[in-house]
């Protein structure tokens, strides 16, 4: 079952564990990975679930079961985590240079899976912000080693731009007579 937002969501930050939530309701509370240091100021309150952060929350609802195969649970917990890092992160600069370029061109555009590769090693992302030379982008893989040091987690965020975001390939299916 799909959550679908109602007047009594809001966003807080959650003191106890220091990273941003959204109360859904009385007896429900999602926490999202985001701490402190990434938030923006707004967010370090208790700030509205708008009318335009339930039109960016359900736009993805529709899209992620068509392009993605996990439960619905899952589409949620990765809905309201792209729908906090549109709306509640600060602004970053590209870091295009932990990928390796494309040698394709992209359309692209929030919602939209695209894989980068880093390392050698290819991992799943969506688009959670989109501007006319970058992207902002949502790690959806389990993690991406970046460096020796420095590790991307799953819904974690990171801006490229658009020559690093490689088109995922759907399995060809071949018929022999």
């Amino acid at each position: 079952m799909l959550l679908m937002p109602n007047k009594d969501w809001h966003w807080e930050f959650n003191t106890r564990y220091q990273q941003l939530s959204i109360s859904l309701g009385s007896e429900m509370e999602f926490l999202t990975p985001y701490k402190t240091k990434l938030l923006i100021p707004d967010a370090l309150g208790m700030t509205e679930f708008s009318v335009e952060h339930a039109k960016y929350y359900i736009r993805l609802l529709e899209i992620l079961p068509k392009v993605l195969h996990i439960s619905d649970a899952g589409v949620v917990q990765t809905a309201l985590n792209a729908t906090a890092a549109h709306f509640l992160l600060k602004p970053q600069m590209p870091k295009s240079w932990f990928f390796t370029a494309s040698d394709e061109c992209v359309f692209c555009s929030t919602g939209k899976l695209f894989q980068l590769n880093c390392n050698g090693v290819g991992v799943l992302v969506l688009v959670v912000e989109d501007s006319l030379q970058a992207a902002t982008v949502m790690l959806l893989s389990k993690s991406c080693a970046l460096s020796d040091t420095k590790t991307l987690n799953q819904f974690d965020t990171i801006k490229v731009m658009h020559n690093r975001l490689h088109p995922l390939r759907k399995a060809k299916q071949v018929v022999a007579a």
